[in-house]
């Protein structure tokens, strides 16, 4: 696995030297994860970032009746944790699987702390990349309680270009709250419309 798409996302929000990139990318540890395989169960404390590299995963919780409810997907370049475990240290209210065999680049939290410290402006870089987060979660939450199908299907659309037909319907039902065949029936009403 290289780092060149990890450095690349950094260099969005700070600028490293050669010498601070590879103070960072000596604290990354490289993981394969099988499709269906799990980087965090439920009730574990998560003690790492991952950021992907190939592949993708989601994050999800499941109710009473067993029923999925996923709350987001991290495709190549995107970051995922537990956010709540792992700035709590307590234990976690997600799971993190991949959908397709993947590779991730995991920062522990341990290091991410001495990151902070030996070069600080990591510290700026994830601010901004928690901020997003936030933000994100937010108007998730508010689209779920205030847009209908539809539309929630639409910002999905927009929010993850990149996996849209990828990723097995139901995940994206799930995601915006659906029953896989209302999706479906939506997506032709959809097509029509375009027509």
């Amino acid at each position: 696995m290289d780092y060149s798409l990890i450095l690349k996302n950094i260099a969005k929000h700070i600028s490293l030297t050669e010498e601070e990139e590879s103070y960072f990318t000596a604290h990354l540890q490289p993981l394969m994860i099988r499709r269906k395989q799990f980087l965090l169960h439920r009730g574990e404390i998560c003690k790492y970032s991952a950021f992907v590299n190939m592949g993708c995963l989601r994050g999800y919780t499941i109710d009473a009746d067993g029923f999925e409810h996923i709350l987001s997907f991290a495709p190549p370049d995107w970051w995922i944790a537990d956010m709540y475990s792992l700035i709590s240290q307590q234990p976690g209210l997600l799971n993190i699987d991949a959908m397709e065999d993947s590779q991730v680049w995991l920062l522990s939290k341990a290091n991410q702390e001495k990151l902070y410290i030996e070069v600080p402006k990591f510290e700026r870089f994830f601010r901004i990349i928690t901020e997003k987060s936030l933000v994100s979660y937010q108007q998730r939450t508010i689209d779920s309680l205030s847009l209908p199908a539809q539309e929630r299907y639409l910002n999905f659309c927009k929010r993850y270009p990149s996996i849209i037909h990828s990723i097995p319907q139901k995940y994206v039902a799930s995601y915006i709250g659906v029953t896989p065949e209302f999706l479906s029936k939506m997506r032709n009403d959809l097509l029509k419309q375009e027509r």
